[in-house]
């Protein structure tokens, strides 16, 4: 049951979050993990306390060379651990996972989280309301601020994913690297544009339809080109707030990171051209590029190390843009929604205006 209610720019849904009586459907929680004794270890301490009764953890080996995989074999029995072979970063990690497990939904987690006990049962209650819901985020806090004392939203998701009208990601209480403090003003679920990956429950049966992850993606918005699929092929992305996940931000790559800042420069690129309609493409890619460009001549001003990778991420982009647009023809044939219905709730050039305000 739930009824739908116009906010603002935002559409909340009020949610029955009681799941049905004739059972929970079942889970797969889906752990790509390479190295991490400590974090691994307070992320399975706190599945453990999950109370919803219908999961499985699997955990992908990413080619881990630590004992993190070995320790936590011998502590928590209910894992399975799977081997990758070789770091297939997260979208290949994700969709390694995803091909060896059968529940009715999955949740993509990072081993750098830790969960509130009933974290999942509020996931499930809110896909469980609407079957055109294809994934599902929880309210993303900062571990480093809860160990402060602080219940600041983390950087990875905040309350909701948003990408604004030039594409560029940002998330309901948090742009760019400015987090707000959660103070209940995001505290109805809400269609957003994406779910994080650190924590998002997926349906199996959308991701069946539309794909999983887009493996050259590696890491960093291989979720948000899936969710944008998501949206074209007609299903509908939430965030559900009264589930807490914590995260603990940078513990794979931290903010700043050279090779973080290719992969957002080539892979934020590589989304708008698979996903953007025609039209849209035809007047967003030239602007994109110039941006690109502006980015670039910013960081040799300043000396920054960051040129080179910008650079890198522009001529990857050259280089694979017919494999890319081979990937498009395939987007393009789930269509079911326009993108003027799907960016309805862009809210502008939310964060260039941001940047340029400083």
């Amino acid at each position: 049951m739930q009824e739908t209610v116009e906010s603002g720019s935002l559409t909340t849904t009020h949610i029955q979050t009681a799941l049905p009586s004739a059972g929970y459907p079942s889970v797969d929680v889906i752990i790509p993990h390479f190295n991490g004794v400590e974090i691994l270890d307070k992320c399975l301490a706190a599945l453990e306390r999950t109370t919803y009764p219908n999961f499985t953890i699997t955990i992908v080996d990413n080619g881990t060379i630590d004992e993190s995989l070995k320790l936590a074999s011998e502590k928590y029995k209910r894992i399975r651990i799977i081997e990758a072979g070789k770091n297939l970063g997260y979208a290949g990690g994700c969709n390694f996972g995803f091909a060896k497990t059968r529940g009715k939904y999955v949740v993509f987690l990072n081993n750098d989280t830790e969960q509130a006990p009933d974290w999942l049962e509020t996931l499930v209650s809110v896909a469980e309301s609407d079957e055109t819901i294809a994934a599902v985020q929880p309210k993303l806090l900062s571990i480093q601020a809860r160990e402060r004392g602080e219940r600041v939203f983390d950087y990875a998701g905040g309350a909701g994913g948003m990408l604004d009208a030039l594409c560029y990601p940002y998330a309901l209480g948090r742009v760019f690297n400015q987090t707000e403090t959660d103070d209940g003003r995001y505290d109805t679920a809400t269609e957003i544009f994406w779910a994080s990956g650190a924590a998002m429950l997926a349906r199996r049966s959308a991701i069946d339809r539309v794909g999983g992850f887009d493996d050259d993606f590696f890491a960093h918005m291989e979720e948000i080109d899936l969710c944008w699929r998501f949206w074209i092929a007609g299903y509908k992305v939430y965030a559900a707030p009264k589930s807490v996940v914590y995260h603990y931000g940078g513990a794979t790559l931290a903010a700043g990171n050279p090779r973080k800042i290719y992969l957002n420069h080539r892979n934020n690129l590589m989304m708008i051209v698979k996903n953007s309609s025609l039209l849209r493409l035809l007047y967003l890619l030239p602007i994109r590029v110039m941006l690109e460009l502006a980015s670039l001549a910013y960081y040799r001003k300043h000396g920054s190390e960051y040129t080179a990778y910008v650079v890198n991420a522009l001529v990857w982009n050259v280089r694979n843009f017919f494999k890319t647009f081979a990937k498009r023809r395939a987007v393009q044939q789930l269509r079911r929604r326009r993108d003027r219905d799907i960016f309805k709730n862009a809210g502008g050039w939310v964060v260039l205006k941001k940047a340029i305000a400083g």
